[in-house]
C-alpha cells in the first residue's frame, strides 16, 4: 500500500478534502493531510486565494514542504488545485518520491527545475472547461508533462465546474469525482 500526503485547496482543509483522504485510507493506504492554512477554511475560493497570496504562495509551498520532513522520502504527493504547489514541488524535487496525483492544476515543470523526474509516475485530473485550469495554463502546462514524462497521464472531464472533487463544495460533481477516485486508487494500487 502507498503512502500519500494529501495537500488541500484554496478553500482550506475542507470537510470534502478530508473524505476523499478517508476514501484513500479504507482502501487501505496511510494518509497524512496537513493544514497549510493553519486552521482557516473560507467560503469562498476568492477569499482562500486572498489569504494565500496575502501570506505568499511561496510560505504555502514552504508550509507543504515543512509537512513531509520526518515522513518517509517514499510518498505519493496529492494536491489539490492551490495543493498542487507543494505536491507538484515535492514530487519533483524530493528523493524517493512515488507518484504526483495533481488533481485540478498543473504548472509547467520548469517552476521546479528541468525535468520531471523519470522514476516518478504522474497522474493529472481537471474539467475541460473549467475557467482555471482549461484557460488559465494549467492544461497546456499538464499535455507538456504527459509529451515529455516517462509515466504520465492526462484525464479531462466533461465540465466547467473548478473543486469537482470536494463534495463539501456546490462545484461538487459526483460522477467525475467518482471517476477520479478510482483512478487515483487504481494509480496508488500500482505504486510499490
Amino acid at each position: 500500500m502507498a503512502e500519500v500526503l494529501v495537500f488541500h485547496h484554496g478553500h482550506g482543509l475542507t470537510v470534502g478534502v478530508r473524505e476523499f483522504a478517508e476514501q484513500l485510507r479504507r482502501a487501505g493506504h496511510t494518509v497524512h493531510v496537513p493544514d497549510l492554512f493553519e486552521g482557516r477554511t473560507f467560503d469562498s475560493l476568492e477569499e482562500g486565494m486572498g489569504y494565500a497570496r496575502a501570506v505568499g504562495f511561496g510560505t504555502v509551498i514552504a508550509r507543504g514542504t515543512a509537512a513531509a520532513e520526518g515522513l518517509p522520502a517514499e510518498l505519493v504527493h496529492l494536491g489539490f488545485s492551490l495543493g498542487v504547489l507543494p505536491a507538484q514541488k515535492l514530487a519533483q524535487t524530493r528523493p524517493g518520491a512515488k507518484g504526483a496525483l495533481l488533481l485540478e492544476a498543473c504548472v509547467p515543470v520548469s517552476e521546479f527545475g528541468g525535468a520531471w523526474p523519470g522514476d516518478v509516475p504522474v497522474q493529472v485530473h481537471g474539467m475541460d472547461a473549467d475557467p482555471f485550469f482549461a484557460e488559465e495554463g494549467d492544461v497546456d502546462a499538464a499535455r507538456a508533462l504527459v509529451e515529455t514524462a516517462a509515466d504520465a497521464e492526462l484525464f479531462l472531464y466533461p465540465g466547467d465546474r473548478h473543486l469537482f472533487t470536494d463534495s463539501s463544495l456546490p462545484s461538487y460533481d459526483e460522477h467525475a469525482a467518482t471517476q477520479v477516485t478510482h483512478r487515483v486508487l487504481d494509480f496508488l494500487d500500482r505504486i510499490e
